[in-house]
């Protein structure tokens, strides 16, 4: 047995340069790559959000200037305000030049700097957003740990089917649904959850005013959650999966180790890193909200703002706003992926 072994080793001192791997490049050098590319990839989201926003339809200054009574003198006079008489390029540059100073501009409507209105509205959408996500990974991660170590259980179908019917379900409809059913209520059966705005007409202070805000909180928050929370389920329970298959799980449980001790101390630390991953990226949503259901709750962060800019249309605004959203996702998927290399060893020997 021993001859053949010596045989094979000079076989594999004797392999050429080609067959060697290439150098592992360091964390250090790993993660000033990635910078690069964000850096990269943040330049051309200035570039898209200056000329996306210029083939909306519309004429911004016409629709501010609706009931009232301009002539076209006027007209030309506000749009030179502004700078929209320019050629475009000229625009472009003083865009570019003004985003490098961390100038996003004056909002058309609000006649207010984009930033101070930024700063307003970032409060209730970290507050709502952030709050659906802690739940959503709560719930997922949970649920798709029970349903991958019991794959093909009650349980299994149960959580999977139901997680994939409320992801496929449009969030308008379903916000439209649960306010129909729970803010307005149904025939003879009232509504008894607020559905409007952040909080009451005539809020209380102290702790009940914390309640009041809460109860304005359910429904939308519900409304985030039923429909991001199965992609935390699918991922941990399809990682899951793999991980059960795997030999370290076999010789856990043939040492002797209970059921529950494999799954929370092998199996599923392994199992959370691509859910680590999605985390990252949907941190980077939480800055911008969901649009969709501010909107439809009237919920005054930053998803409602840029709806507002949408409909008048307010470019700087909308720039700005949506400026904040690509950035902030582009960073988030920056650290996860440099996240993801520290905390998987299989990462970094690729």
């Amino acid at each position: 047995m021993t001859a053949p072994l010596e045989a094979a080793e000079p076989a594999v001192q004797a392999a050429g340069p080609g067959d060697e791997r290439p150098v592992r490049r360091g964390t250090l050098q790993y993660a000033l790559s990635k910078v690069g590319g964000a850096l990269f990839s943040i330049a051309m989201v200035i570039v898209a959000t200056f000329f996306v926003f210029r083939l909306l339809p519309g004429d911004p200054v016409r629709n501010l200037a609706q009931g009232r009574n301009m002539t076209p003198a006027q007209l030309d006079l506000e749009r030179h305000r502004l700078g929209l008489d320019k050629p475009l390029i000229n625009q472009f540059f003083d865009f570019v030049g003004n985003t490098l100073r961390l100038d996003l501009g004056t909002s058309y409507e609000y006649k207010r700097p984009v930033l101070d209105l930024i700063g307003e509205r970032i409060g209730p959408t970290l507050l709502l957003a952030g709050t659906g996500l802690v739940i959503a990974v709560s719930l997922g991660v949970w649920q798709g740990t029970r349903a991958g170590w019991r794959h093909g259980g009650r349980f299994d179908r149960f959580s999977t089917g139901t997680s994939l019917v409320l992801w496929s379900v449009p969030t308008f409809w379903l916000g439209l649904l649960l306010m129909m059913v729970f803010g307005v209520g149904i025939g003879p059966i009232p509504g008894v959850l607020p559905f409007r705005g952040i909080e009451s007409v005539d809020a209380p202070d102290g702790f009940a005013y914390l309640l009041d805000v809460a109860s304005h909180m359910v429904l939308p928050c519900l409304t985030m959650v039923a429909v991001i929370y199965a992609q935390y389920l699918l991922v941990m329970r399809s990682s899951l999966l793999e991980e059960v298959s795997q030999d370290y799980v076999t010789v856990a449980r043939a040492k002797g180790l209970r059921d529950d001790e494999v799954r929370r101390r092998h199996a599923v630390p392994n199992a959370l890193l691509p859910t680590v991953t999605l985390v990252f990226m949907r941190i980077g949503f939480v800055v911008g909200g969901a649009v969709t259901v501010e909107t439809i709750y009237t919920w005054p962060g930053l998803g409602q703002l840029f709806y507002e800019a949408i409909v008048v249309p307010d470019f700087t605004l909308m720039q700005g706003t949506f400026m904040l959203i690509t950035v902030a996702v582009i960073i988030m998927n920056t650290l996860a992926d440099v996240v993801y290399h520290l905390l998987d060893p299989r990462v970094r020997s690729a």
